[in-house]
């Protein structure tokens, strides 16, 4: 069964769609040309959550006029993924700052120094 939807319909759910489009593009541009992990990962994780939002809003507007009543099951989509995504984002943030932190002390005591050394004064004479 194809329905045709009218201009009212159509013209903000064909907006919201191309505005996706464009933020998760953006997202995508700021995940391979941001300098290192930790501003990378704030790109995506807006693009995917404000990008999947504008899809839903579309998608929800579509179904409600389909349907001939208010649809809202996309809202638990949405729901879960605005709590699931930054949550992930902080996650990885965390364990990339222990991977870093564990690298840099793993390099200190390579080079025959622990943190705190350069305070005290030597006393192997």
């Amino acid at each position: 069964m194809t329905v045709t939807l009218p201009f009212w319909i159509a013209i903000p759910v064909a907006a919201l769609l191309v505005i996706s489009g464009f933020i998760t593009l953006t997202g995508t541009l700021g995940l391979l040309r941001l300098p290192n992990f930790f501003s990378r990962i704030h790109a995506p994780t807006l693009g995917n959550t404000l990008g999947v939002f504008c899809v839903l809003v579309a998608s929800i507007l579509t179904a409600s006029y389909i349907e001939e009543r208010v649809v809202v099951h996309q809202i638990l989509i949405t729901f879960f993924l605005v709590i699931t995504s930054p949550v992930t984002a902080m996650l990885l943030m965390r364990a990339a700052i222990k991977r870093q932190a564990r690298a840099e002390l793993k390099k200190q005591v390579e080079e025959g120094r622990l943190v705190g050394e350069s305070d005290q004064p030597d006393s192997q004479n």
